[in-house]
């Protein structure tokens, strides 16, 4: 068995607001990355329920929260066919995140 350690920390301000997140893999190059935001969702089996951590830096503008999103829910949708093989409702989600970007005016900053 092999162990692998993801770090992520985070600086708060006064109000335990966060300044900075920094975060690193191993085995990776990522060493010391900054980030503005991130979001982290664990299953708990036992419970039956998903822990989640949401975390976003004042640095953070909307327009990049927008794209944020927008990028990690069609990464969830090909997470979800590739988990499930279901293409039919990851197609679905895909289909929501084309609605999703042109209502938030994200399109043509995303490239699509």
């Amino acid at each position: 068995m092999v162990n692998k350690e993801i770090r992520i920390n985070v600086t708060l301000d006064k109000k335990s607001i966060p300044e900075k997140i920094v975060w690193n893999a191993d085995d990776t190059s990522i060493t010391d990355m900054p980030v503005r935001a991130m979001l982290l969702a664990l299953w708990d089996h036992n419970n039956k329920d998903t822990l989640r951590l949401d975390l976003w830096t004042r640095d953070m503008s909307r327009d990049e929260m927008k794209i944020f999103f927008y990028e990690t829910l069609k990464t969830m949708a090909d997470t979800l066919e590739r988990s499930t093989d279901d293409e039919r409702i990851a197609g679905d989600m895909r289909d929501f995140c084309s609605y999703f970007a042109e209502k938030m005016d994200i399109i043509d900053k995303t490239g699509e």
